[in-house]
């Protein structure tokens, strides 16, 4: 079976962790983080894998080479010069998916989840497709995917918090909705639904048509780990969570100029960190100078230079202040 990994967005919520590299390239705990979705396809044997590029391409292509240090073989896909969307990224990919079942994984997650039991449900259920899904607990901002018997039926609304007392209503109870984690398993006759050459995303495209006309979608539902990483709070909780001991990652070629106090926080390479500078939940990404007695708490800092460099600052990324040398993002 081969895999396709989905590494061609904008991550235009990671700005300005995103200036320089595209979403799937940052680092993470000392990978690239679509690196961790390498070395998880591999874990079940699947190594002959294609990636598609668009935004800033050579930062993947950089961070991925070959594919050899992840376990995997990779080939690449540009979509110029626009992006395509998901199924507009699996028509541009055919020639590497069409010969048999193949597996699509969303290039900014950190999971666990057994793709061999999913295969097996896929295998079992005879259907074109199946989608992953996992029990969305929190009720966070996904796509709620509505199932029956094993097979997926329709999409709704993005999942809504509830409250403590709708909660506590036992006449009412709340279910809870299943969310989609970016894994599916496709057969190629999916390609029959994809339009050739042009955007499309694979909901629209693919999934709906597909159910219309009676076609069985199955649904894999576990409830093992699984994080996405797109935004910036999201980046650090999910990292300071996945650390297991001690609570600072620094990356390579770090500074410490002196006695500082470091706590709960991601450095990451060719930082230099003054005498009595202090820092809680803090992201310091490469080349940032923290001068001596700095205090910064809950917020991500890069080179103001980058910054000052950029034609535009992405609409959905969190507002920032330029401090000295560097970019400051708070993070609340």
């Amino acid at each position: 079976m081969k895999a396709m990994i989905l590494a061609a967005g904008f991550g235009t919520r990671l700005f300005p962790l995103t200036i320089d590299r595209t979403k799937p390239a940052i680092p993470f705990l000392g990978k690239p983080l679509v690196g961790y979705v390498a070395e998880y396809v591999a874990k079940f044997g699947i190594t002959d894998v294609v990636v598609n590029l668009h935004h800033q391409p050579q930062s993947v292509i950089t961070a991925l080479g070959t594919g050899s240090d992840f376990g995997v073989t990779i080939d690449y896909t540009i979509e110029q010069p626009d992006i395509l969307g998901t199924a507009g990224a699996l028509d541009n990919a055919r020639q590497y998916l069409e010969d048999g079942t193949f597996l699509i994984v969303n290039g900014k997650i950190i999971t666990d989840i057994d793709i061999a039991a999913a295969v097996e449900t896929h295998q079992n259920s005879g259907a074109i497709a199946t989608m992953v899904l996992k029990p969305n607990h929190k009720r966070e901002k996904f796509t709620i995917v509505h199932t029956d018997d094993g097979l997926v039926t329709g999409f709704g609304d993005d999942a809504k918090p509830v409250s403590e007392e709708e909660l506590r209503d036992v006449d009412h109870p709340i279910i809870t909705p299943l969310m989609f984690t970016g894994i599916h398993i496709m057969e190629p006759s999916v390609f029959d639904y994809i339009p050739r050459g042009v955007y499309s995303d694979i909901v629209p495209t693919f999934y709906n048509p597909a159910l219309r006309k009676g076609e069985k979608i199955a649904a894999h539902v576990t409830d093992a780990n699984w994080f996405e990483l797109s935004t910036i709070p999201r980046y650090l909780d999910i990292s300071l969570a996945m650390m297991g001991t001690g609570d600072v990652h620094f990356g390579r070629n770090c500074v410490m100029a002196g006695a500082v106090s470091l706590k709960d926080s991601v450095i990451w390479d060719d930082v230099t960190i003054g005498d009595g500078a202090t820092l809680y939940r803090t992201i310091i990404a490469d080349g940032v100078t923290i001068e001596p007695g700095e205090h910064f708490e809950n917020v991500a800092i890069v080179r103001a230079d980058m910054v000052r460099s950029c034609e535009e600052i992405p609409v959905k990324a969190l507002k920032g202040y330029i401090q000295g040398e560097n970019y400051i993002v708070p993070l609340n």
